[in-house]
């Protein structure tokens, strides 16, 4: 009996080491985690992150657009449960930036070029009859200069003709506009599809004649090279191309300047290279009104607009002196949330517009301006001036001077 008990004993401290051994193996749960509910569950911390975030799709990564949607994060973006969370996506580029807006789902914006919706409608009347209905402007953003960088055996685009020229991504803006410039002035060139950085490469080499890009300058792929390295900007006007006319492609695009200033290693000091450029926009998908997409996007150009003055600064892209909210576009349709904004905002929007101007004006002009103000201080007494108050008085200092220099003509 006395070793059935022994044998029993051992068998029991042998069971339960054994099951101490098996408890070392499952996690412990506390009691107080068990009890405990989530502050948030997964379903609605899923509704948070979709509700308050909206696309915007740019072309390639070292485009002025990616930048500038890049600032447009950082200041805008505010990830609260009732916040904007802005989402960069990279797509192609020129006309297929607009028809992923147009097309693709879950697609809210993008930045395109003011001529995309003309050359869309050209290129299918019927697919795109009401595209302006479906994709909305929201604002004019910067400038895209057309800029060639040709060897220097290249004089002007002339000395081009068959040879081979690199047109930048199939379908991508540069390509979209280069085919209209050249078709315009009637050059044949062998035409190539590298990226960026491959062209580059290639111009260097000597394989390629010259490389287009369509981007508001600097570009950061040109702004590394130099003059030792034996190509420069090619001129695009009337007068270093007599033998062309150039007259409709002035009408769909804008006269513009690559200077100095964009690329001190190329340009000589106080001299520019005149060209063309096309204006970039910020456009949006018209989703139908009150919808939850349309309150997302239409709370983006709320936070986005009040925000504009936080963008002139040099922290930021020097393209963003060049922002023009109130600023019309021709064959475009106002998204109604930026078109009730600016109504309800005019003065601060016509401020931002007036101190963008001057932002771009000579150092004259500005020590013109700055002058008229204190001379306008001092008849005032003093008084600190309001929004609408120094928005007029800029209105009349530049009727002011458009007058003088009428007179002067005159004379």
């Amino acid at each position: 009996m006395g070793v059935f008990n022994a044998t029993a004993r051992n068998l029991f401290v042998c069971l339960s080491f054994f099951l101490f051994l098996v408890s070392l193996t499952v996690p412990l749960r506390p009691v107080l985690a068990q009890s405990q509910k989530p502050a948030v569950s997964y379903e609605e911390k899923k509704r948070q992150a979709n509700d308050i975030a909206v696309t915007v799709v740019v072309s390639g990564i070292s485009c002025t657009c990616a930048r500038f949607t890049e600032d447009i994060r950082n200041v805008v973006n505010d990830l609260g449960p009732d916040g904007v969370r802005v989402l960069p996506v990279l797509g192609v580029g020129g006309l297929q930036n607009l028809n992923d807006v147009l097309f693709l789902k879950n697609m809210d914006m993008a930045v395109v070029d003011e001529d995309n919706l003309r050359l869309l409608k050209k290129k299918d009347p019927v697919l795109y009859a009401n595209i302006e209905q479906r994709v909305q402007y929201i604002t004019k953003l910067y400038n895209s200069e057309f800029q060639v960088l040709a060897r220097n055996d290249i004089k002007s685009y002339d000395d081009l003709k068959d040879k081979k020229v690199n047109f930048n991504l199939k379908d991508s803006q540069t390509e979209v506009t280069a085919d209209t410039v050249f078709n315009t002035l009637n050059i044949p060139v062998q035409r190539s599809y590298y990226d960026n950085d491959e062209a580059m490469k290639r111009l260097m080499s000597g394989e390629i004649s010259a490389m287009i890009i369509l981007t508001g300058a600097p570009q950061v792929t040109f702004a590394k090279v130099k003059k030792e390295d034996g190509v420069h900007f090619l001129p695009l006007d009337q007068e270093t191309l007599p033998n062309h006319q150039l007259h409709d492609l002035f009408a769909n695009y804008l006269p513009a300047e690559i200077t100095h200033e964009h690329y001190p290693n190329l340009i000589a000091e106080g001299t520019s290279v005149p060209t063309i450029a096309n204006r970039a926009l910020l456009v949006a998908y018209a989703w139908p009104e009150n919808s939850p997409r349309y309150k997302r996007v239409a709370k983006f150009v709320d936070a986005f607009f009040s925000k504009i003055d936080q963008f002139n600064n040099p922290s930021r892209h020097p393209k963003w002196r060049e922002v023009n909210l109130s600023a019309d576009m021709p064959g475009w349709v106002r998204f109604k949330p930026a078109a009730d904004w600016l109504a309800t905002h005019r003065n601060q929007a016509v401020s931002a517009n007036a101190d963008s101007t001057l932002r771009q004006s000579s150092p004259e002009l500005k020590l013109a301006f700055e002058k008229f103000m204190q001379n306008y201080a001092s008849s005032s007494g003093g008084k600190t001036l309001s929004t609408s108050e120094r928005e007029l008085l800029f209105a009349k200092f530049m009727k002011i001077l458009v007058e003088a220099k009428a007179d002067q003509s005159a004379r």
